[in-house]
């Protein structure tokens, strides 16, 4: 719903935005690892099945504590791409290609 109602969607965690983007980009490829396990679990129901189109991407790992976060970057405990500067340096909102922001040390895409 949200994509045929919005121009730019904010995907948040833990209560920081770590992806900023217009619709069709963050949909088409979303550039922080949170956003892009959210959207591998969107059904795709155009068809008349409930399947998701992209890959299932299941997060492993600890969950935060949204009050007691983890140092740094608190996606890091679970995210595949994680590496030692997540765990010492938050990452800043920060423009990438596409016009989008992303909050991610790696930023995957755009």
């Amino acid at each position: 719903m949200v994509r045929h109602v919005s121009y730019r969607i904010a995907v948040m965690h833990l209560g920081e935005i770590v992806e900023l983007a217009d619709t069709e980009a963050l949909f088409t490829a979303s550039a922080h690892p949170y956003a892009q396990a959210l959207l591998s679990a969107v059904p795709d129901i155009d068809d008349g099945t409930q399947t998701s189109s992209r890959e299932g991407i299941v997060p492993t790992g600890e969950v935060p504590h949204p009050v007691d976060k983890p140092s740094g970057r608190p996606y890091r405990t679970r995210c595949r791409y994680a590496q030692e500067i997540c765990s010492t340096q938050r990452p800043r909102l920060t423009a990438t290609a596409l016009g989008r922001l992303a909050a991610c040390h790696f930023p995957l895409a755009g």
